[in-house]
């Protein structure tokens, strides 16, 4: 679809795994209908093993019975999904989040289930078989579920098509494609068939790819075939990855622009891991969590939260609905790393980007382990002195003379505009 600004949205992994219901989903959707809409958070999607009535956590069943259709297509699982039953699909659930103003999303995998291949059951349209498209030595490591597809057989491009055209049926608006990104170069021509079958299945659909880390010497293909494509593998709440991140960022922002958003994945922000625990929460820090969101924003990666919504809490709810900062993530250009390097026994990191309706970003962070204090000559910025500056987390303006100053706790972060008002 080529989206102008990064996707925003909310995904049920972080908190459900493979056991999502709708019942939760609807649940979500209404929450972001009713507080997060306006600052532009739209899709609601539903990650993996929608079609598994067995699935109880992040756990996956191997090699169990699945809901397919009988042309080899998986099908929501009525049990969790009930408004799926007689052959709806996903089609009143994703009619439910488009009558609150939002987008609809699912998850698939890459290829066809192992349980067509076995069952040899047919391909619509054609006078094939899942037999004889499966390419049975293209395998997920972590999934039973599927077999990838051979884009050279016959049958191969029916096969995706027709389950593109039940997506666009059902009114899918976005789709996250697993088991691909970092699949390159074995999996090329199946990513490039997904590609040009989307794309021309009648409805305009986000395609997603993941898991990474994408490969950095396959950025063009990436742009060539999707919208959005993972460069980490699972992000989860721990400041070690986030720390990675800035290093990840670095070398992928020249990448980054109109209608190709690399992914630094969700935003495990509130309540995780229900399907485990009721009362599990983040464990990043508040200032962990600001830097989060700060460097995803001026680096542009889409935004999508993982957290159950329902149990959000003032905090969280700040976060997303913190204006300045989103609008970072839409109005950033070339956004880049001018510097990290030691400083007071800690480590300081800066990033900037213009601002497309005029003004400079700037985002300061300690991602260091001691309190510092940064002192940023306006001229490093190839800035002149007495500018407006705003801090984008508080909204606070003044008029600096010379030098941009910010005093840092450890894992913390400040991001301010310079030159031009909000």
């Amino acid at each position: 679809m080529k989206t102008k600004t990064p996707p925003m949205g909310w995904n049920s992994w972080d908190c459900w795994g493979a056991a999502v219901s709708e019942e939760t989903v609807r649940k979500n959707a209404e929450f972001i209908a009713q507080h997060l809409k306006p600052f532009g958070w739209e899709y609601v999607v539903v990650d993996i093993q929608w079609y598994e009535p067995t699935a109880v956590n992040h756990e996956y069943h191997p090699f169990t019975e699945l809901c397919m259709d009988e042309y080899s297509r998986l099908i929501p699982s009525e049990k969790r999904f009930p408004s799926s039953a007689g052959g709806k699909g996903f089609a009143p659930l994703a009619e439910y989040v488009h009558s609150l103003g939002l987008k609809f999303g699912i998850h698939i995998m890459r290829g066809i289930p192992r349980q067509a291949v076995h069952q040899n059951t047919p391909l619509l349209g054609t006078g094939k078989t899942a037999r004889s498209i499966a390419k049975t030595d293209s395998i997920c490591r972590w999934n039973t579920d599927m077999y990838g597809v051979d884009p050279g057989k016959e049958g191969a491009k029916e096969y995706y098509e027709s389950i593109f055209r039940l997506y666009a049926d059902w009114g899918v608006d976005f789709v996250k494609c697993d088991d691909i990104c970092r699949e390159l170069p074995h999996e090329e021509t199946e990513l490039r068939l997904i590609s040009e079958c989307i794309r021309n299945c009648g409805r305009d659909m986000i395609l997603s790819l993941s898991p990474g880390p994408a490969q950095l010497e396959r950025a063009e293909l990436y742009k060539d075939t999707a919208d959005m494509w993972r460069i980490t593998d699972d992000f989860w709440d721990d400041w070690k990855l986030l720390y990675n991140m800035f290093e990840r960022c670095e070398k992928w922002a020249q990448h980054v622009g109109a209608g190709g958003w690399p992914d630094a994945d969700m935003l495990p922000v509130g309540a995780l891991r229900q399907d485990y625990d009721p009362d599990d929460r983040t464990r990043f820090t508040e200032d962990e969590q600001k830097t989060m969101l700060t460097l995803w924003s001026i680096f542009r990666s889409p935004l999508i939260i993982g957290g159950d919504l329902t149990k959000c809490d003032e905090f969280t709810l700040s976060l997303l609905t913190n204006k300045n900062i989103l609008d970072m993530n839409k109005l950033s250009r070339r956004a880049h790393q001018v510097f990290r390097r030691e400083q007071d026994g800690s480590e300081l990191c800066l990033w900037t980007a213009v601002r497309s309706t005029g003004g400079q970003y700037a985002a300061l962070f300690n991602i260091g382990e001691k309190e510092l204090t940064a002192e940023l000559p306006l001229a490093r910025l190839e800035l002149s002195g007495c500018e407006l500056i705003t801090d984008l987390w508080t909204g606070r303006s003044t008029d600096l003379a010379d030098t941009l100053t910010a005093t840092l706790r450890p894992h913390a972060a400040a991001a301010f505009l310079i030159g031009a008002e909000l």
